[in-house]
């Protein structure tokens, strides 16, 4: 187990010169890069600062307003009412109200390293992560953030993944992933059978982890990344991110139009890949068994009849 130590720095950098996003009559067709469901609410973030959310189970959306407008990369809602968005100059916006408005509460523009996810445990409890091992912590609910190094290495940290506290992963790149087995305080390397990066990541009770990237790459470790196995996916799109439902479907998403579907808990997926060949960076799955997709053509809604055939 790598011993990894809180550093002396503690940021509370918000840079009052940071620009509001604005609105725009196009905002849900643009670049999205994450989309989230919670409570009865769709949110998605993606570039400009753009923040849309839906109330009818992503059919139509509103835009709210944002403090950044710079890209967005990543959402978590701990719970129906507070979250969190990320994104490049090191942007970390907060919600009280399920995201009708947002707090901007970290900026560090000159850091020059965006970030990538974000995940919290307890509402005071969480994470932040991104390029070049850039790695936040917080124990009071984003009012300060604690720099830590989880490697000697600076790879760039791209997908948090959590599902049993206190047991978290990081995919990274240069096939590098990482395990923390006491919620973020120690770090181990995983050994992983590929060498490209890991940009979607996917952690399943009791130990069971799932990683996604380069060159339709995905693999599924049984015992909490000692081993893994290489899945069929039938594509060398890059894969960007992997969604599970709550009836324990999984959806994995890609570039050039891939979705990859399965219905036997990720045993084996099957390809589905749109003609527009856009680029799809994230999906949220709904209570109703339906799907909606974000990426370069901004919203994609699709029923269950839809991720059958």
């Amino acid at each position: 187990m790598l011993l990894i130590g809180l550093s002396l720095l503690a940021f509370d950098s918000v840079n009052a010169d940071a620009e509001s996003s604005r609105p725009a009559k196009l905002a849900a067709q643009s670049l999205l890069l994450d989309v989230t469901f919670a409570g009865s609410r769709v949110t998605a973030v993606g570039e400009r600062g753009h923040i849309l959310v839906s109330d009818d189970f992503g059919r139509n959306w509103t835009q709210v307003e944002s403090p950044v407008n710079v890209l967005l990369t990543a959402i978590n809602m701990y719970d129906d009412k507070l979250g969190f968005a990320v994104g490049h100059d090191a942007v970390i916006l907060r919600t009280e109200d399920s995201g009708d408005s947002w707090q901007l509460i970290h900026h560090a523009p000159l850091e020059e390293r965006p970030l990538l996810d974000v995940w919290f445990a307890s509402a005071e409890h969480g994470f932040a992560i991104g390029a070049y091992g850039y790695f936040l912590s917080t124990q009071d609910g984003g009012q300060t953030w604690h720099s830590q190094m989880i490697s000697d290495a600076d790879f760039h940290l791209n997908a948090l993944a959590a599902d049993i506290h206190p047991v978290i992963y990081i995919g990274a790149e240069a096939g590098v992933a990482y395990r923390s087995a006491d919620a973020g305080e120690n770090w181990r390397e995983l050994s992983t059978p590929y060498s490209g990066s890991w940009f979607g990541s996917l952690s399943i009770p009791p130990d069971s982890v799932y990683l996604s990237g380069l060159r339709g790459s995905l693999y599924r470790s049984a015992d909490g990344g000692g081993l893994w196995e290489e899945i069929e996916t039938g594509t060398t799109a890059t894969l960007t991110g992997i969604e599970r439902s709550s009836s324990g479907d999984i959806f994995v998403t890609g570039l050039d139009g891939v979705l990859l579907i399965s219905r036997d808990g990720g045993q084996n997926f099957t390809l589905k890949q749109f003609p527009d060949r856009l680029g799809i960076s994230a999906a949220a799955s709904l209570p109703d068994g339906n799907l909606i997709l974000v990426g370069e053509f901004g919203f994609r809604h699709l029923d269950s009849n839809e991720l059958i055939n």
